[in-house]
């Protein structure tokens, strides 16, 4: 399990995720990406984004006021 900080990024983290999945994560490794919700379509739109790129959304919570957590499942 690796942790990501990409909350430096503000609304701009979803290349530099998609990248950290392919190159820093093993198959079926699990990877926490911590980013600045922003407006709240960040969240459903990361969702959709580690959908969309075929690996598994495992948890998705509110870390403070500011920053949201996303678990995802390399596959």
């Amino acid at each position: 399990m690796k942790r990501f900080d990409l909350r430096h990024l503000k609304s701009n983290f979803y290349d530099k995720m998609g990248e950290l999945i392919d190159t820093r994560l093993e198959r079926g490794e699990v990877g926490i990406f911590l980013f600045e919700k922003g407006e709240h379509e960040n969240v459903a739109k990361s969702a959709a984004y580690v959908k969309d790129r075929g690996h598994l959304l495992m948890n998705s919570l509110q870390f403070n006021h500011v920053d949201w957590t996303i678990v995802v499942k390399k596959v």
